[in-house]
């Protein structure tokens, strides 16, 4: 999800918004140096954007400069793997993500595995989703877009990003739990399937909220549902998908980990402070205004965010036959 240049130059510079909470780190004096964070998307992107948050939070909060390095590619797969084999000492974190419980189940030889190789620190941010149809389509709602497709199996057919984006695999799993037979387009990224969508190529798209919601405020999508565990901020009208489809859920989450073994103190350390920043009025503003909700929990809560979330793409996985192009 790449931000509109506006939301970046707001979100991404945001040192002068967030208060100089300086403290005494641990006994052990981490950090003594500087921090990367590396983030597998491209600059001004909401992911980077919300490390570049986390980073800010951290550096003023521990005295070290935490700095983010960008290493887009392979799904996130490069960006994780030099993270898998980086020395455990607190210095290489890493910006995981939902892709990376994707990822796990749709690429079969990957060189590290997001359930061993990393020590979980802390979730950060659930950017819930949106389905949507264009505005000439007739359903008003997600039960309409149901019954519309089970009356015209194979017909309806929604644009994505990627196959095996969260966008992707979120729509797979509506059919898993609803039997419904739609087209998935798999585009590059969410803008040229907006663009299809509103020029009737395709009925509808399955997006991010925040790069969807000028669309939808314009009228040229009508959204139908949120993904997401409740309503979102930016759509307070919009149900769920919940609401129609007990247990369903899908979120673009981010998070932070680190590689395995990396010293419990630095873990609980890190985790702290990104839990008292998530408390934090100015910062739970920037997050708001990206689209998303926090994420907070204890390392062992996030841990087990992150194995649910593996065996539950896992299925959705298997089911739709998805493999990685």
């Amino acid at each position: 999800m790449r931000l509109p240049r506006r939301h970046f130059l707001q979100l991404a510079a945001t040192g002068a918004a967030l208060p100089a909470l300086a403290r005494p780190s641990l006994a052990l004096g981490y950090p003594t140096r500087p921090v990367r964070i590396i983030v597998g998307a491209v600059p001004g992107s909401a992911p980077d954007v919300v490390a570049r948050l986390i980073a800010d939070w951290l550096s003023r909060r521990l005295g070290q400069t935490f700095f983010i390095d960008n290493r887009n590619g392979a799904s996130g797969n490069l960006a994780a793997e030099m993270v898998a084999g980086a020395a455990p000492d607190g210095y290489t974190l890493l910006l995981v993500s939902a892709s990376n419980s994707i990822n796990a189940t749709l690429y079969r030889n990957l060189k590290f595995n997001v359930l061993r190789d990393f020590a979980p620190i802390a979730g950060v941010v659930a950017f819930p989703m949106v389905i949507t149809v264009s505005a000439a389509f007739p359903a008003k709602n997600l039960p309409e877009l149901i019954a519309a497709a089970k009356q015209n199996p194979g017909k309806i057919n929604i644009g994505t990003p990627p196959v095996g984006s969260p966008q992707h695999v979120a729509g797979e799993l509506l059919k898993m739990l609803t039997g419904i037979n739609v087209v998935f387009v798999a585009y590059r990224g969410g803008p040229p399937a907006i663009t299809d969508a509103l020029s009737g190529q395709v009925q509808g798209v399955i997006g991010t909220v925040l790069l969807t919601v000028e669309q939808i405020r314009a009228g040229g999508l009508r959204p139908l549902a949120v993904t997401g565990a409740s309503r979102s901020g930016l759509l307070p009208d919009v149900p769920t998908v919940a609401d129609t489809v007990p247990g369903f859920e899908a979120t673009q989450w981010v998070g932070i980990v680190a590689p395995k073994n990396t010293p419990q103190e630095v873990v609980e350390e890190l985790n702290r402070e990104i839990e008292a920043g998530l408390a934090e009025a100015s910062l739970k503003a920037k997050i708001t205004a990206l689209g998303g909700t926090e994420l907070p929990g204890s390392a062992a809560e996030f841990g087990s965010h992150i194995v649910a979330e593996v065996a539950k793409w896992a299925k959705v996985i298997k089911f739709a036959d998805i493999k990685a192009d």
